[in-house]
């Protein structure tokens, strides 16, 4: 039996049921948002494509009695980390074989207007079986319309973004909650790091840490754990110009500190996710 390779597809902001307040902020933070698309599942999103993933911010319309619901129990902020997958039902078969929780394959479907024409993005999901995640959703996603979503006139940013390097999560036992990747990819993804464990995720990797250790690296700028001790705090993202990234945050109206050759936002200017830009 061969393991799914670990890719990253994309991340996810959980705006919950305020769209409108995450877009105005994340655009202030430098990033080029697609248009506002909605899903046949009853969500909506606006994507800030980089090279080869992307981030996206997810939400329901305001009001909404049906469709997505589910992303009004969980709070604002990081909420999704999604691996790529070539093929969902073999990814589906592997894992299943290999004893890892997933559900089978959801296929859905999002229209795209760009410049000169438009479409129906398609996906399929291969997501884990509810409550085995304690910090958010993990799932696998699957493009069948990949020309509609990583399109060049997308993945220009006013702060220089072209991937995100790291998503950061807050496990009371990393080594526990590492155990899941473990077995997802085998145990040659995990490496030991400061305070936790991380995972080796194509080009970018996802560090699982105590809250004493996030606390060591981003001090106040933190997210608000609402009582929870397992959670998704942040991300890293990979720019071409720390001073392009700076200029950008200023203009936004951003508050940032920059030292020892990165840049924090703090959770509070980033719907509830500490961001950190790094050359």
């Amino acid at each position: 039996m061969t393991l799914p390779v670990a890719t990253l597809d994309h991340v996810v902001i959980n705006a919950r049921d305020d769209m409108d307040r995450a877009a105005d902020i994340y655009r202030r933070l430098g990033f080029t948002l697609t248009e506002r698309g909605y899903h046949s599942l009853g969500s909506m999103n606006h994507l800030a494509m980089f090279g080869t993933d992307y981030l996206e911010l997810i939400a329901v319309p305001k009001g909404a009695t049906s469709g997505r619901l589910d992303l009004l129990d969980f709070p604002f902020g990081l909420n999704g980390l999604v691996f790529g997958s070539e093929d969902s039902a073999v990814t589906y078969d592997a894992l299943s074989k290999a004893g890892v929780p997933v559900e089978p394959p959801v296929e859905f479907t999002r229209p795209v207007k760009y410049d000169g024409g438009q479409g129906d993005a398609r996906f399929r999901t291969v997501r884990m079986k509810s409550g085995v995640v304690p910090y958010g959703r993990v799932y696998y996603c699957h493009h069948f319309t990949r020309d509609l979503v990583w399109r060049d006139e997308w993945r220009h940013h006013a702060n220089g973004t072209v991937a995100v390097q790291r998503a950061l999560i807050v496990e009371p036992d990393p080594a526990a909650g590492v155990t899941l990747y473990s077995d997802m990819f085998g145990p040659e993804a995990v490496r030991d790091i400061k305070g936790g464990k991380t995972v080796v995720i194509g080009n970018s990797r996802f560090d699982i840490v105590t809250a004493a250790e996030l606390a060591a690296q981003v001090g106040d700028a933190a997210p608000d754990a609402g009582g929870r001790t397992a959670y998704m705090a942040g991300l890293t993202f990979r720019t071409t110009s720390l001073s392009r990234a700076a200029a950008a945050l200023t203009a936004g109206k951003i508050a940032f500190t920059q030292s020892g050759g990165r840049i924090v936002v703090p959770a509070k200017e980033a719907v509830n996710a500490v961001l950190e830009f790094i050359e």
